[in-house]
């Protein structure tokens, strides 16, 4: 997800109240990143992705995302279409505080926007307007925004040819400098799902990755002579939502793997089974829609 490394357009300073034209519109797959910072006498500010700027009539609204600092706070998000608001989806978590600077990462699904704020996972908000009809980028209210960048993250695979529970080999047995990047979606109502990481040529399972949605619980460990060793759950923060999208990856260095979820790193693991060459299968089961298994 935050793969910040394709083609970007960035807009830097820009005086509030903001509108602007997205050039190209928005595919699914993109990301729009707003660095900023919540002034100190902040009431309200919002971040809208209209169907272009029309004042009289309004511009239909696909995505308003609207904080709001009152009591202890919450965020709104609604559409707004002919002029009329349609009903409010609200999100008591608030992640932004006045006098603080913030990230915000809108990810473009193909049925939802998906928000991040400060690196975690706040909201999921499913399309009432169709993307193509977006057009406009609008920043209002008390809020001070820093860089607005459009981040292009190729192709959003669509899964069909990945089933679950999912068996893979790797094209080439596991090295330090290896990487292997998994791309799915949690389903609706899970409890957990796993990934393995083993050999062919025994039962034995050098990682095993298993996060429990349900009890927020990331387990990680290693099947190794016919019995589990000790499980490692300290994670600084569950990443997994249900229905949200992920990017997870591995990567394995001579001592341990490193996972990463959404571009955030999560957690290390020491190595426990020590002959990396002899790992060649991934194993992926469980709660979610599994879209994209590679390596290198």
């Amino acid at each position: 997800m935050m793969s910040l490394d394709g083609p970007q357009k960035t807009i830097s300073n820009p005086i509030i109240p903001y509108v602007g034209t997205i050039l190209g519109g928005l595919v699914p797959g993109e990301l729009i990143v707003i660095h900023g910072t919540v002034p100190d006498d902040a009431d309200r500010f919002q971040v809208d992705l209209q169907c272009g700027s029309s004042i009289k009539p309004r511009a239909d609204i696909a995505f308003h995302f609207n904080p709001r600092f009152k009591r202890s706070g919450c965020i709104v998000c609604n559409t707004l279409e002919r002029e009329k608001w349609g009903w409010e989806e609200i999100t008591y978590e608030m992640p932004f505080q006045k006098g603080k600077s913030f990230e915000i990462v809108i990810m473009i699904l193909k049925d939802k926007f998906q928000v991040t704020v400060n690196k975690k996972h706040l909201l999921l908000y499913n399309h009432r307007i169709s993307l193509e009809r977006i057009d406009t980028l609008g920043i209002y209210g008390k809020v001070q925004i820093k860089t607005i960048d459009f981040v292009s993250n190729g192709e959003m695979p669509d899964g069909s040819q990945f089933g679950i529970p999912y068996v893979g080999r790797l094209d080439t047995a596991l090295h330090p400098g290896h990487t292997i990047a998994i791309k799915a979606e949690v389903n609706k109502n899970p409890k957990s799902f796993a990934i393995n990481l083993k050999s062919s040529d025994s039962k034995d399972i050098a990682l095993h990755l298993n996060p429990r949605v349900k009890n927020k619980i990331f387990v990680r460990n290693s099947y190794l002579h016919d019995s589990w060793g000790e499980e490692e759950k300290e994670v600084p923060n569950f990443p997994f939502s249900p229905e949200m999208y992920f990017e997870l990856i591995i990567f394995c260095d001579a001592h341990q793997f490193k996972v990463a979820v959404n571009g955030v790193h999560t957690l290390e693991y020491k190595h426990r089974f020590k002959q990396l060459e002899k790992i060649d299968i991934v194993e992926i089961m469980g709660d979610i829609k599994l879209l994209d298994v590679r390596s290198w």
